[in-house]
């Protein structure tokens, strides 16, 4: 792999995190795999999934049926803000493992699974948008180009796992966020909220710096 296509990856992914303007858009595919996290914990644990919304203003909801307290539930809301990192340190884990194939069409059969539950238009043409690009270079790109196109993926999701867990907090301190993963969580487990940011954070950070631990030698 040359220079160039190992660390453009890196740079590139960086800017959608890090620009404001281009991470109103971006942003959605952290959403996907949020409310991913939470459907799929939701069925491993035995509750009924009945539906997810993504929205155009990236937030999204995943609703289930089920004990409204319990572990099941815990861990249901807790996945969705570490899920993007530990699906960015598994892509990591992947690339470096060079089973890049793999990991594009895992991607574009878990997509095809959640496409299932999709429950309005805007998220089925945000799921439907994202697996067509990861099939397209699947398919039709070059095996030096999937890898650095899997590359921006690992980065992507491991930058982009870190920067909604602070404007979490940061719509918490305004009171802008009362029915947060984390203030639920509060309210089942009476655990503070801070505590369940803390542990976002910790997560979203450590998958990072594993992350990158993994791919900076790439």
């Amino acid at each position: 792999m040359s220079t160039l296509t190992q660390w453009a990856p890196a740079v590139l992914a960086l800017v959608l995190v890090a620009s404001p303007g281009i991470w109103r858009f971006s942003r959605n595919t952290i959403t996907i795999a949020h409310e991913g996290g939470h459907a799929l914990v939701a069925l491993l644990t035995g509750r009924r999934l009945e539906g997810i919304k993504l929205n155009a203003d990236t937030s999204g909801v995943t609703v289930s049926r089920g004990r409204p307290t319990g572990l099941a539930v815990v861990l249901m809301y807790v996945a969705g803000y570490v899920t993007p990192s530990l699906l960015g340190l598994g892509a990591a884990a992947l690339v470096t493992a060079e089973q890049v194939r793999p990991l594009l069409w895992a991607t574009v059969v878990l997509l095809a699974g959640m496409l299932i539950m999709i429950r309005n238009l805007f998220g089925v043409l945000s799921v439907v948008l994202t697996g067509a690009v990861m099939f397209a270079v699947s398919w039709y790109a070059t095996a030096e180009w999937q890898a650095a196109f899997a590359l921006f993926v690992a980065w992507f999701l491991l930058l982009g796992g870190v920067r909604p867990v602070g404007e979490l907090q940061s719509r918490r301190l305004r009171g802008r966020a009362p029915h947060s993963d984390a203030d639920q969580l509060a309210r089942i487990t009476r655990v503070p909220g801070l505590l369940w940011v803390l542990l976002f954070a910790v997560v979203t950070i450590g998958a990072l710096l594993l992350g990158g631990r993994m791919l900076l030698p790439l």
